[in-house]
């Protein structure tokens, strides 16, 4: 009997790893196979990406990680403290990030370039990581965010903090109100008075007395007695005198408001810092100098008057100054009247604007308008949409964009350039006129006994005139001519617009401004009927706003 296995095959040898008939054995066997196929492709991958990383390197360099993530993490840590334990305003660092965020762009790509230099100058290249490029799109991001809402007036901010109502008790907290004990301080004469208040309305009026009255309301929005006792005592104003200056200052609170009212001696130079709140002042006889961020009102005040209103769409008037007048600073509706010195304005209006009887030269420069007029004792309106002048003296220059601009009883030169809107200019005697146009018609209104050399130019419109003056051309027609003695210069044209020479009635004498001027230089007289305009060189353009 043979005692040999029974899987040994004919003539000998070892028997096969499994039975030919067992299944699970075949496939257990391929099973193992594959793996060790797929195991040596793998050593084949991983010593071919070696080799090809070798090579990158030697080419190319190492990666090394740049030092611009880390500063622009280490920045935001300090920004994100200081907010945090109160030494930033939160309000004030978003209304500065969203005009200047694209500064952190600017720094960072300085950065990679600092960097760039620097591994110019290694023997071995390197490759510099760019893990942070997802940091800079969310600062980014963040940044449009604050641009979008400063610009769009933060009606949150406008509705809770500067109507009556407070931010921090959107929740209804219950109101409580406190009458302050009125405080008396006697100061020299000519002082100079500084009101400083970060949250609340303040009310300045002026007498004869040498003495200072401060009546202070407070209010309080707390749960409790004791706790509106605690913002009481937070938010208490204060007054105090130094020398010839005197203070007077309100804490302030997140969760309150004071509102001052102050009356203060006529000799006295006064200065407000007001911060959310509504302002006032009146009969004061030293000027003003006034930071505020609410509708702001000024009434009968001697010496001129300074005026810096802070981000938001508040209103701003002003009514019997005698002295000059400046402001800055966006607003929504602006109002003057009866001034006697100069005035400036300079920042963004979303709202109408009105300005009579000014006794010296008007300045208004927007974004999208800028006005200057030598004299006004007329008026002045302008909204989104037009702009009005009404009898003025001397030079009358207006560049804007995208209104109707109507000069009417001009005595004096003008010069008017505009685009997406009309013209209409109706000089009061013979006074040069210059006036460009991009889409829109000219229609020039001249008095009946005009004398006047007359340039036209129009491309895709007509040319309509009532004075007989020689017109050429077909799509780009022209028109010139003189009518009487040629002694003003006329020189108008347009794009994709219509130009008319009217002839007008006879004009009245030309007006006297309400107020004189506060000085002689502020004094302006009309231009002589022969003297020649100057075009005023163009400024850099703005960005497009509502005026």
């Amino acid at each position: 009997m043979s005692t040999m296995p029974p899987n040994t095959p004919p003539g000998g040898g070892p028997p096969p790893p499994y039975s030919p008939y067992d299944q699970k054995a075949q496939w257990r066997a391929y099973r193992e196979q594959q793996k060790a196929a797929w195991r040596a492709q793998r050593d084949a991958w991983r010593a071919q990406r070696y080799a090809w990383k070798a090579n990158y390197v030697g080419a190319y360099g190492p990666r090394v990680p740049s030092l611009v993530g880390p500063v622009i993490l280490i920045g935001i840590g300090v920004v994100a403290l200081l907010l945090m334990t109160g030494h930033i305003n939160t309000g004030e660092f978003w209304s500065w990030y969203g005009r200047w965020w694209p500064l952190l762009l600017i720094f960072a790509g300085l950065g990679l370039l600092a960097e760039w230099a620097i591994d110019m100058r290694r023997k071995t290249p390197v490759r510099r990581g760019g893990s942070f490029i997802g940091i800079l799109f969310l600062l980014a991001f963040v940044g449009f965010g604050a641009a979008a809402w400063n610009h769009s007036g933060n009606w949150w901010n406008q509705q809770w903090n500067n109507n009556g109502s407070d931010l921090f008790n959107m929740f209804g907290l219950p109101q409580h109100d406190f009458d302050q004990q009125a405080q008396s301080l006697q100061v020299p004469a000519n002082s100079t008075i500084d009101i400083e208040n970060p949250r609340g309305d303040v009310s300045v009026t002026a007498s004869d007395s040498p003495t200072i009255l401060v009546q202070a309301h407070e209010v309080a929005y707390a749960s409790s007695d004791s706790e509106a006792k605690k913002i009481f005592d937070s938010e208490n104003a204060t007054a105090r005198g130094e020398g010839n200056q005197a203070i007077i200052r309100s804490s302030g609170s997140n969760n309150g408001r004071v509102n001052l009212t102050i009356t203060v001696p006529k000799s006295a130079r006064v200065s407000i810092n007001a911060g959310k709140g509504d302002v006032s002042a009146a009969d004061l006889g030293q000027g003003l100098n006034l930071y505020a961020h609410g509708d702001t009102h000024l009434n009968s005040i001697v010496g001129s008057v300074q005026v810096h209103l802070g981000d938001g769409k508040h209103d701003f008037s002003a009514h019997q100054i005698e002295g000059d007048l400046t402001e800055d600073g966006d607003c929504n509706d602006l109002t003057l009247s009866e001034v006697k010195g100069r005035v400036s304005v300079k920042g963004d209006l979303y709202g109408d604007v009105h300005v009579e009887s000014i006794g010296g030269p008007v300045s208004i420069h927007t974004s999208r308008t800028d006005v200057q007029i030598a004299q006004l004792p007329g008026d002045l309106t302008f909204d989104t949409d037009s702009l009005r002048v009404n009898q003025s003296k001397g030079l009358v220059h207006v560049i804007t964009h995208s209104k109707d601009v109507d000069l009417n009883g001009i005595y004096g030169d003008s010069y008017v350039e505009n685009r997406d809107g009309s013209i209409a200019i109706e000089p009061a005697g013979n006074y040069s006129v210059e006036a460009s146009n991009n889409k829109g018609d000219v229609v020039l209104t001249l008095p009946p006994n005009a004398s006047a050399t007359v340039t036209g130019h129009t491309h895709n419109g007509d040319v309509v005139n009532d004075y007989g003056l020689s017109i050429a051309g077909d799509e780009d027609k022209s028109v010139s001519g003189r009518i009487g003695s040629g002694q003003a210069k006329i020189d108008i044209s347009t794009s994709n617009g219509d130009l008319h020479i009217k002839k007008g009635s006879a004009f009245p004498s030309a007006p006297t401004a309400a107020s004189t001027p506060a000085s002689p230089d502020t004094q302006a007289t009309p231009a002589p009927p022969n003297t020649r305009h100057l075009k005023a060189p163009k400024t850099g353009p703005g960005q497009p706003v509502a005026q």
